[in-house]
């Protein structure tokens, strides 16, 4: 098939042979194996020229295929056997990569040794391809068809305030209250940004909420909640801990949270994905998988 294809490519099968580096004889036999074997002529041969048949033009584009595809599983297969070596850049939420990504490097790198982990925090949407990322995590529902994902668990959301500012402004029973009281937005969700909270699993309850601060980070929204500064709306993960210790009061309303969507890790779609990129993509997948951030 490789002649075939090459022969046709540079108008010769003694041209074909210099390219797959054999003799013009050796080519021949191959082209003429290839014949006899499919019992029809692929090409019409003379010593200035080669042109395609009609059976030749058909098969040429089934060859084409067939070997592309065979060429790329055998690199799927020989990746699986390289060793994980080398810079591995990968882009992930400043709040959720301090408290979940960054303490599980440690054993990444005990694991394999030979990659170098360059850990970029940042909350703002990253273009995986433009700016150099081997892959990167987000938490929500997913926009990008162009990139592969792998889910890394589920990731609930949380109304709350402290029991200082509670017991100064009241508790909020129903979402349609939060329209009264002092709520910190996140500027970097599409939900909270302008100047409405949304409820409801799909999202559908609006409730319009104003406040004297604004973040585009969930730490910052935590520490000024903390505080007795106002109500938050932020993921578990984010306040789990104060809630434990009791220095925030999770609000129950009459409308659930909205499903903010799951934890994702984000790869390019190419199904020869370096080593070291398929390897931290099966550890993440280990250590989080169907996990409750």
């Amino acid at each position: 098939m490789r002649v075939f294809i090459q022969a046709v490519a540079q108008g010769s099968l003694s041209a074909a042979g210099r390219v797959l580096e054999m003799s013009p004889a050796m080519a021949t036999k191959h082209m003429d194996a290839l014949e006899t074997r499919l019992g029809v002529k692929l090409v019409h041969r003379t010593t200035r020229q080669l042109t395609l048949t009609d059976s030749g033009t058909e098969y040429l584009e089934a060859c084409q295929r067939i070997l592309q595809e065979l060429d790329e599983a055998d690199a799927e297969v020989a990746a699986q056997s390289v060793e994980a070596v080398g810079r591995l850049r990968m882009n992930v939420p400043l709040s959720f990569g301090t408290r979940f990504i960054a303490p599980r490097l440690p054993a990444f790198s005990r694991r394999y040794p030979l990659v170098e982990v360059e850990l970029g925090l940042s909350d703002s949407q990253q273009d995986l391809i433009q700016e150099g990322w081997d892959l990167i995590v987000r938490v929500g529902h997913l926009t990008n068809s162009s990139l592969k994902a792998r889910r890394l668990g589920h990731c609930p959301m949380r109304v709350c305030a402290s029991p200082q500012y509670l017991a100064r402004h009241g508790t909020p029973r129903r979402v349609a209250d939060l329209s009264g009281h002092n709520c910190l937005s996140y500027t970097l969700s599409r939900q909270q940004n302008k100047g409405s909270w949304f409820f409801g699993r799909e999202g559908d309850i609006q409730v319009p909420v104003k406040g004297n601060l604004k973040a585009d980070n969930g730490d910052a929204l935590l520490a000024a909640a903390l505080e007795g500064q106002g109500v938050i709306y932020q993921p578990h993960f984010i306040v789990s801990n104060a809630l434990a210790r009791n220095e925030l009061v999770a609000l129950e309303l009459d409308h659930p949270p909205i499903d903010p969507g799951g934890v994702y890790v984000l790869f390019p779609a190419d199904r020869r994905l370096p080593a070291k990129v398929r390897a931290m993509i099966d550890y993440l997948v280990e250590v989080f998988q169907n996990h409750h951030y």
